[in-house]
């Protein structure tokens, strides 16, 4: 099992009042994620940089981590993270 640890932002928009996820942008690091997210935030109502680690060879999920949050987040981001 061979780990794969990458970094990606995920924006949100608003849609009928209510915040949901736009497509993912993946970042080279840890800082470049931080950096989009927040620029990312500036422009639409929020984002937030992930560190997400997987299995190379299965894709199976081994582990979402919130690095930063910008901007708005609905309140059951982290939740949903874990849930799957």
């Amino acid at each position: 099992m061979a780990l794969k640890t990458t970094f990606v932002v995920q924006p949100f928009e608003m849609h009928r009042n209510r915040l949901r996820p736009a497509r993912q942008e993946p970042a080279q690091s840890e800082f470049g994620a931080l950096k989009k997210a927040e620029a990312l935030a500036a422009r639409l109502p929020g984002a937030a940089a992930l560190k997400v680690v997987a299995d190379d060879e299965t894709g199976e999920l081994e582990g979402v981590t919130i690095l930063g949050q910008f901007g708005s987040i609905p309140d059951d981001f982290a939740e949903s993270l874990l849930g799957g």
